[in-house]
């Protein structure tokens, strides 16, 4: 099983499109998880083309009526993800992030809002940012990752725009 992992494409507020070398890793992926700030229902959209199957929550960018909730679970081949758009004080990120998934019971948190890549641990859960899917400030580039899932274990690859990869 393999997710990708997205979150801040800001389209069309700071970019037109997602990435070209990002398209088919997303079209291939079995399931897409968007960790919020689409900034429009036309992103939403073109993501949602693009998407076996979608998993996503608002950010704080995005437009009212997006029918997602702000947390979502998902399980899958043993894992369970929690997502959220991760909003707050920088210095408290990681820590909010992780009590959201622990909240709900997640062995890994996706999460998004600081367009930094991350991954890290923190109080046992594991946290995933992908970064900006389009390089919005204040990321210096378009990143993307995706995560296969196999028995427990979650192996993740960071992908980067500028790398074509």
């Amino acid at each position: 099983m393999e997710l990708a992992l997205v979150a801040d494409s800001h389209i069309p507020g700071r970019a037109k499109s997602i990435p070209e070398p990002f398209v088919e890793r997303i079209r291939e992926a079995d399931h897409v998880v968007h960790a919020g700030d689409f900034n429009s229902l036309s992103a939403y959209e073109a993501l949602w083309e693009l998407a076996a199957r979608l998993t996503a929550v608002p950010g704080n960018m995005d437009p009212s009526g997006l029918p997602h909730p702000p947390v979502a679970t998902l399980e899958r081949a043993g894992v369970t993800f929690v997502v959220t758009h991760g909003h707050g004080s920088p210095r408290e990120y990681e820590a909010y992030v992780a009590s959201v998934a622990r909240e709900e019971g997640g062995d890994v948190a996706i999460a998004g809002h600081t367009h930094v890549v991350l991954d890290t641990t923190v109080d046992g859960v594991r946290l995933l940012n992908p970064g900006s899917l389009t390089g919005a400030p204040p990321a210096r580039r378009a990143t993307m990752m995706t995560a296969v899932v196999e028995d427990g274990d979650v192996d993740v690859t960071v992908h980067d725009a500028d790398e074509g990869s």
